[in-house]
């Protein structure tokens, strides 16, 4: 998903603005409520930040930040409220700009105002143009300000409304009970087919993009389709708003905390909670229906901006992720498959997974991908998402795949996704893909042309407008039907169906008691830091370092650019969280603590040592929290090198060495670092990984280190040396190793080389062992007399009925806990199958997370399918069973397994 138009060319698509009290001892960048801009105007722009009630605002003004990235932070006090002041900056071409700020504090809220003009550009229309370091003149700001308030004090109203958005709405309109699309006892299919069949060419058109047209002598108001819900309910789309009603929702960990849990019942739990959040707001007219969540892309390269996004880089651990999140989003309380509690949207197809790489845009990169590769690494996800989720939606992505915009190749959209997996749903477009294959790829001629060739290859709703703009135009030059178009506009009217948007008043349907009672519940937000306790991966662990024990500690040294994070802990994508627990904040409140952030941001320019290294040097243990944060990795931000973040290592090693006890280093990143050092150091004497973990991050953590919490995550994603990026083009989207060429492969399953930490890593505080307790050693698939591979030696049988029926096989495991503490555990069950097709080394078959009490053991079993689970995917992109010796993997222990015809 995009917050920025991708036809803005000034150079910041990632220009952020933010804000921090000046009464609180830092004018830390990273402690800002940064605030992306949601488009980049040619000409200026407006933004209100709308204060949470519980925030009190400090009379002495606020820090104003503005985050240039990839560039650098630039920081201006305002120190009066309720006037205007100027902060001017260069962007890295060199271009001038000046934002405006105005604060204005009333009774109910308090409005941030952002004018942003650029006068090194040409507008010769702009009111607020200025030259050199000239300051608009404040009749001007005051009367456009005078403006613009009175249309955001109106917004606020409209935002504060307490009603759903919904169409059918009889005790208004009388005259709709009469029309078949709101009579609830037809089908979708036929209410569908009634509400087309009254529409005009231009309504139907109307309701091809995002903000969708009303359709006012119908009775159907205008909806907005785009709201996000990444992991918890989110104010980044147009669709969802938050005010004094709600002024929050519950933030959990990112996806890629939370997939480390491997917990599948945690993955749908979250999402019942997002979408109960989101029914509830909804009813009282602050959100929609439709999100356009999870990101389900592979985790390919330890340098992609938007990894945390992602539940990794393994197709079964994102297929299991997606399912079960969709699942959480989208069920009923009646489990009826034919309605929806919100709509889940996987997105971004396909072999998506580069923003911004060293001039490598999104917009405009041809991800050239085998249709092995195609198959076997970036489809599944996709495809457990539309068949094991019954997902609403797919979302197409900006980039090309050999040559073909995504959201216009039909063999992708109508072949597969609706062909073969058979959607029940609809497609939509990332924000302006429609309008980016014409101005960025230059893939066809016209505007026309661009609408017309996206709905032909089954695109349904265009983020954006260009459907809006050009599809009527298309229709008129011959290159698209009107039966094209209301295939499309029946997909999107389908989804509202099944969401109850056409049934009437919400309040008498199924969730119409939900309100803002629901929302940010104890129960919420206890889920919120459970799920980040499950994620937390422990990496070392040296003998008397963790756990802690809190009563043994007179003082602890906590020090770090993040030690303190708050908005850096909910990532990207995120709404405004029920409130944060920074890792500080939770320290403190359990053992006596001693502070320094031994940074001023997380990009660490200049490591600030004294401070740091003096308390931890009279400390009885230290706690170091490092990491990344949006100014490092994010959307439209891809990393450059995997190391800690300028100066930052040496901050940790230099911290490390004045310590006098234990030290924990925390690392709170999307990606993998190359923390070589600190692995090999050993007055380092643990190294956790904390992800992104949501607004209850800093009691997680602080559960882990002092042993209240046993850890049990895993890594989704391998973590490798700086000498890989260093080699390895981000554009090569090659998964297998090449000896050839020297190319290492990606991912643990093809990845030929050193790691700093491999996926599936993760220690806990007890000692668990593993037992083999039944598993065949042979298995035999039933061919038919005539079949070739009975007189022939092959390497792999095809993938057909009439031998896999019922080719079934059980494995039991035993698991151990031989420790005092009860400890969650997660059982990962990997499997090497022959060296044919240029198979995986290695690959995931199954997981489960079981919990053992101190001193306890448990079984499970698993269910294989030979022809699902050991197959491989051969060059031509065909599934295959290969023939040979298998060899299963759980822990340490490896299990032979023969399959022969």
């Amino acid at each position: 998903m995009a917050n920025y138009s991708p036809s803005c060319k000034f150079g910041f698509h990632s220009l952020q603005f933010g804000l921090t009290d000046t009464s609180k001892q830092t004018s830390n960048a990273d402690a800002a409520v940064f605030i992306p801009t949601p488009c980049c105007v040619s000409k200026q722009f407006v933004y209100t930040f709308f204060a949470r009630q519980k925030q009190q605002l400090h009379s002495k003004g606020f820090h104003f930040f503005i985050n240039i990235q990839p560039s650098r932070v630039v920081k201006k006090q305002c120190v009066i409220i309720n006037k205007p002041c100027y902060l001017h900056f260069h962007t890295k071409d060199d271009t001038s700009y000046i934002a405006s700020f105005f604060l204005l504090s009333t009774k109910k809220s308090t409005l941030l105002f952002i004018f942003l003009s650029f006068p090194g550009h040409n507008s010769t229309n702009n009111s607020m143009a200025c030259t050199g370091n000239r300051q608009p003149k404040v009749p001007v700001f005051t009367f456009i300000f005078m403006f613009v308030a009175t249309v955001l004090f109106s917004c606020d109203r409209v935002r504060g409304q307490t009603s759903a958005v919904f169409a059918c709405d009889v005790a208004k309109n009388p005259a709709v009970a009469g029309y078949g699309f709101c009579d609830k006892s037809l089908s979708v299919e036929d209410r569908v087919a009634d509400l087309v069949k009254r529409l005009t060419l231009q309504e139907k058109i109307g309701n091809l993009v995002n903000s969708a047209a009303s359709v006012s002598r119908l009775g159907i108001p205008k909806y907005e389709w785009w709201s996000e819900a990444l992991h918890g309910v989110s104010n980044v789309g147009p669709g969802t708003h938050f005010s004094s009603v709600v002024p929050g929702a519950t933030s959990f960990p990112m996806p890629i905390l939370t997939a480390a849990s491997f917990n599948t019942s945690l993955f749908q739990a979250i999402g019942r909670v997002v979408s109960t959040e989101a029914r509830a707001m909804y009813n009282v007219g602050l959100a929609g229906l439709t999100y356009w969540s999870p990101n389900i892309n592979i985790f390919r390269d330890p340098r992609w901006g938007r990894g945390q996004e992602t539940p990794g880089e393994d197709p079964l651990l994102s297929g299991k992720y997606a399912t079960g999140y969709v699942k959480g989003l989208q069920q009923t309380d009646d489990g009826d498959s034919n309605k929806l509690k919100v709509a889940a949207c996987c997105k971004h197809y396909t072999a998506y997974d580069l923003d911004n790489w060293k001039g490598v845009q999104r917009y405009s990169f041809n991800a050239v991908v085998t249709q092995q590769d195609l198959d076997d690494t970036f489809q599944p996800p996709f495809k457990s998402c539309v068949i094991d989720g019954n997902v609403a939606s797919v979302m197409c992505s900006y980039n090309q795949v050999n040559g073909k915009p995504t959201c216009a190749d039909p063999d992708l959209l109508k072949g597969i996704i609706r062909g073969k997996w058979k959607l029940n749903g609809y497609i939509v477009s990332d924000c302006d893909s429609v309008e980016v294959l014409f101005k960025d790829q230059h893939y066809t001629k016209t505007p026309e042309e661009a609408a017309a060739e996206t709905i032909l290859a089954g695109l349904d709703l265009n983020c954006g407008n260009y459907l809006g703009q050009y599809t009527e135009g298309a229709v008129k030059q011959g290159l698209v039907d009107e039966a094209s178009i209301n295939n499309a506009v029946s997909n999107n009217f389908a989804t509202l169906m099944r969401l109850g948007f056409f049934d009437g008043d919400p309040s008498k349907q199924p969730y119409g008691n939900l309100g803002p009672k629901d929302v940010c519940t104890s129960e919420n937000r206890e889920l919120a830091r459970e799920a980040a306790r499950q994620g937390i991966v422990l990496l070392k662990n040296s003998p008397g370092s963790l756990p802690l024990n809190a009563k043994a500690i007179k003082t602890l040294a906590v020090i770090g650019p993040n030690a303190n994070a708050t908005r850096v802990m909910i990532g990207n994508y995120e709404g405004i969280p029920c409130n944060y627990i920074s890792p500080l904040q939770a320290l403190t409140a359990l053992v006596p603590t001693s502070y320094a952030p031994g940074c001023p941001n997380v990009q660490c320019a200049n490591a600030q040592l004294d401070d740091a290294t003096q308390i931890a040097a009279s400390a009885d243990a230290t706690v170091i929290i490092v990491g990344a944060s949006l100014a490092i990795e994010a959307e439209s931000l891809d990393r450059i090198n995997i190391l800690l973040p300028g100066q930052q290592q040496l901050l940790v090693s230099e911290v490390a060495n004045a310590s006098k006890g234990p030290v924990i280093l925390v690392i709170m990143s999307g990606g993998g670092m190359d923390v070589s050092f600190a692995k090999s150091n050993d007055k380092i004497t643990s190294i956790l990984w904390v992800g992104y973990p949501g607004e209850a991050g800093g009691a997680a953590i602080t559960d882990v280190i002092f042993g209240f919490y046993n850890p049990s995550g895993r890594l989704p994603m391998t973590w490798y040396p700086q000498s890989y990026v260093n080699k390895v083009p981000m554009t090569n989207m090659n998964m297998r190793a090449d000896p050839a060429t020297g190319y290492p492969g990606r991912t643990y399953r093809f990845y030929k080389g050193d790691t700093v930490f491999s996926f599936g890593d993760g220690m806990s505080f007890s000692s668990i062992a593993h037992k083999i307790i039944k598993a065949p050693q042979l298995v035999s698939i039933p061919l038919s007399e005539d079949h070739e591979c009975r007189s022939s030696e092959c390497m792999s049988l095809d993938v057909a009925d009439e031998h896999c029926l019922n080719l079934v096989f059980d494995i039991h495991l035993g698991v151990k806990n031989a420790g005092q503490r009860s400890s969650s555990h997660v059982v990962l069950l990997f499997f090497t199958p022959p060296a044919v097709h240029n198979a995986p080394q290695k690959h995931l078959l199954a997981f489960e997370k079981v919990h053992l009490p101190g001193k306890s053991e448990a079984q499970i079993k698993f269910k294989v399918d030979v022809c699902k689970d050991l197959t491989v995917v051969d060059e031509l992109g065909n599934k295959k069973v290969p023939l040979g010796q298998h060899l299963l993997h759980v822990g340490n222990l490896k299990h032979p397994l023969s399959v022969k015809v």
